[in-house]
């Protein structure tokens, strides 16, 4: 017979997941807002908003105490780290969610597909990224992961009366689905090699030189790469990120570029830096090969890119590449820039994405760059804000986008890893021309080629305070940023791993 009281259960530590837990509960309140026919839908997003500023204010709080008491902790029977990388990315969600409610407002009751269910996927895909930034064991990584990734699934189908929504949600829930296999098994070698999922345990394991299967472990650490390069797409697991930036709504896919990434790399740092730190030596070159492929394969295949979401998409695929610098490098800094060039990240790709759902127009038929001629003088303001991200995403000085390459890069020259430095500039200096040649398309009218038909008579674009105010925040940040910076890399220098 089973007894009730000789089960032990973990105690429960409400404020390490406090944040999740806001964003997860304002979620069920939408779907209870739902099912009352008497509330009115446009209060769904309000409530999101207000359900991620909350989710913030808690994550700010978990910071503070982190930071200024030193009492970074485990919880929950070692799954949740609560620690200044988890509280700090944490916090970098609430930013990216916010702003994915306010740009889907407008454009969703622009297309006729305004309904509730989205700000709850949405809030709990933050939600799994959340447990992702907090993850101390393979398991919870791996639950994080499906949670954040399910959704986004949906949500990039959402509009079920364009086919290329349609067809963006399969390729995304296809190929989604071979990267968590690969997860999963890479997950079953690591527990096979150690004989646990916990990385705080695994790196004591290592620590102490009684790795009884090195092989498993090894061969379990490339397949968790491999899984976690699919959500931060990285050259060679990009294939599905062009198709479905491209496809997708385009408040998803500012969204997505964002928040998954923020995810991915979570994920990444915390399983490299923290259980297999031991495994540096055989994990860095890795991360060095996939930081330049994907350095170089972004920005090359953007250069041909007609259509201005794909464009922007392999944009982020680079940005990826970057990014991975910083991991690669080994280095206190290396790692503090890389944490900046995400933050720095989400104001430029959400504002980018954010106007370009503007100028496309309903149905979103505008996106291509023949449609961008003379932008500035059908719509100067809106020309102006995209010229504005394209510079920042180049790396121009004065804007966030120039500090979070200088900063990835200091701690690339820290390590003396002149090859990856090399690279990384070249491939800035090859960026620089796809986003410099909107411009020129939004600015200086070239003139159309024989047999190209003239640029169509657009309909003058409709703003939407929602709107107004996530352009507004992503235009400031991006400019403070990049002229007052310490703050915040100050803040990525005191986000380190709990172990």
């Amino acid at each position: 017979m089973l007894i009730a009281d000789a089960i032990a259960a973990p105690p429960s530590d409400w404020w390490a997941i406090a944040p999740q837990l806001v964003l997860g509960g304002t979620a069920v309140v939408i779907i209870l807002m739902i099912c009352v026919k008497r509330v009115d839908p446009g209060w769904n997003a309000l409530v999101a908003a207000v359900g991620t500023v909350a989710s913030g204010v808690f994550a700010w709080e978990q910071w503070r105490q982190v930071t200024t008491d030193a009492n970074p902790r485990l919880a929950y029977s070692g799954m949740i780290a609560v620690d200044g990388f988890s509280a700090f990315l944490v916090l970098v969600v609430c930013v990216a969610a916010f702003l994915g409610v306010l740009l889907a407002d407008q454009y969703f009751k622009r297309e006729g597909i305004d309904r509730g269910e989205y700000y709850a996927l949405l809030l709990f895909s933050a939600c799994g990224m959340q447990f992702m930034a907090a993850a101390n064991n393979l398991v919870m990584v791996f639950v994080a992961l499906e949670l954040l990734s399910i959704c986004l699934y949906v949500l990039s189908a959402w509009n079920r009366d364009d086919s290329r929504s349609q067809e963006a949600g399969a390729k995304y829930l296809l190929l989604g689905a071979y990267s968590s296999a690969i997860l999963l098994f890479g997950i079953a070698l690591l527990y096979g090699g150690t004989g646990t999922t916990n990385l705080a345990r695994m790196a004591e394991i290592f620590s102490e030189n009684v790795t009884r299967e090195p092989g498993l472990v090894l061969l379990g650490m490339v397949f968790v790469i491999v899984g976690l390069g699919f959500k931060i797409a990285a050259v060679p697991f990009h294939m599905w990120t062009p198709d479905v930036y491209q496809g997708a709504p385009t408040p998803v896919v500012g969204f997505m570029a964002s928040g998954a990434k923020i995810a991915g790399f979570a994920g990444l740092f915390r399983v490299l830096e923290t259980g297999l730190a031991a495994f540096e030596f055989d994990w860095q070159p890795l991360l060095v090969g996939l930081a330049i492929v994907t350095m170089l394969g972004g920005s090359i295949l953007a250069i041909a890119q007609r259509d201005v979401k794909r464009m922007l998409a392999y944009s982020s695929i680079a940005h990826a590449g970057f990014i991975l610098t910083g991991l690669a490098s080994g280095t206190a800094a290396g790692v503090r820039g890389a944490l900046f060039y995400l933050v720095a990240y989400v104001f430029m790709i959400a504002g980018a994405f954010g106007v370009v759902a503007l100028l496309a127009r309903r149905g979103e038929r505008y996106t291509s760059l023949d449609d961008y001629r003379d932008m500035f003088r059908r719509e100067p303001v809106l020309a102006t804000v995209l010229a504005f991200f394209l510079f920042a995403m180049a790396g121009i000085p004065g804007t966030s986008g120039f500090v979070a390459k200088f900063a990835v890069f200091t701690g690339v020259a820290d390590a003396h890893q002149w090859v990856l430095l090399t690279v990384g500039t070249v491939a800035s200096v090859i960026s620089a021309y796809f986003y410099l040649r909107l411009v020129v398309y939004m600015y200086m009218r070239p003139e159309v080629d024989e047999g190209e038909a003239q640029p169509a008579a657009l309909p003058r674009v409709r703003w939407a305070p929602a709107t107004v105010v996530a352009l507004v925040l992503t235009v400031f940040f991006t400019i403070q940023l990049g002229i007052l910076p310490q703050g915040l890399l100050d803040m990525a220098g005191k986000a380190t791993l709990l172990f």
